[in-house]
């Protein structure tokens, strides 16, 4: 099995990478070239940093979104995103500016508005998951959390609580998407990430 790890240059590759080798994941490529990405069994975008500056970075290496889009909802890979990873499958970011994203599920990326409340922004810690029925992959737990803006959209399979609900996971069919970060929530987030590497939707 290979699983593509998807290189955007967002800064937190190298601690995914860690997570997913710990959480027993061998043939790991970390990659931007469309043709092995149209070839992996399995692929997790991570991304750190502004919507937009991600959605830049992914549209900059010629053929990748094809390629994703091809090998993820036509044929049907699973795939993980992970924080901005995640945003960006949403149909637009409003980050500095309005960001066109990937498009793959319908909904925005908007700031946090903890306003009236002792909520803090950014979004900062640990941090319940509230699993909307049941998935496979994100069951109830803990993980650590950081974000200044939220998804909001179709397909929540989870919520945490930041003065008021705010989106923990969304997921549909071979695509799952978190909020939070695996790689820095220890055992819940490593046990995620075994799970993904077995995942057979």
């Amino acid at each position: 099995m290979m699983l593509a790890l998807v290189d955007i240059q967002s800064g937190n590759l190298h601690s995914v990478e860690n997570a997913l080798r710990a959480a027993a994941g061998t043939d790991i490529v970390v990659t931007a070239d469309p043709e092995l990405i149209s070839r992996a069994d399995r692929i997790v975008l991570p991304g750190v940093g502004a919507f937009g500056a991600c959605a830049a970075n992914l549209r900059a290496i010629d053929g990748l979104e094809g390629a994703l889009r091809q090998r993820v909802l036509s044929e049907g890979a699973p795939f993980l995103g992970i924080c901005v990873g995640m945003q960006l499958l949403a149909d637009h970011g409003d980050e500095l500016g309005y960001h066109r994203g990937l498009g793959w599920f319908g909904g925005s990326v908007r700031r946090l508005d903890p306003s009236g409340t002792d909520a803090k922004v950014p979004h900062m810690g640990w941090n319940d998951v509230r699993p909307h029925g049941d998935h496979p992959l994100i069951p109830a737990g803990e993980a650590y959390f950081l974000h200044s803006f939220a998804y909001e959209g179709e397909a929540v399979i989870a919520e945490t609580e930041h003065a008021g609900p705010v989106t923990a996971a969304i997921g549909r069919d071979n695509i799952v998407g978190v909020q939070f970060h695996p790689e820095k929530s220890q055992r819940y987030g490593l046990d995620l990430l075994a799970r993904f590497l077995k995942w057979r939707p």
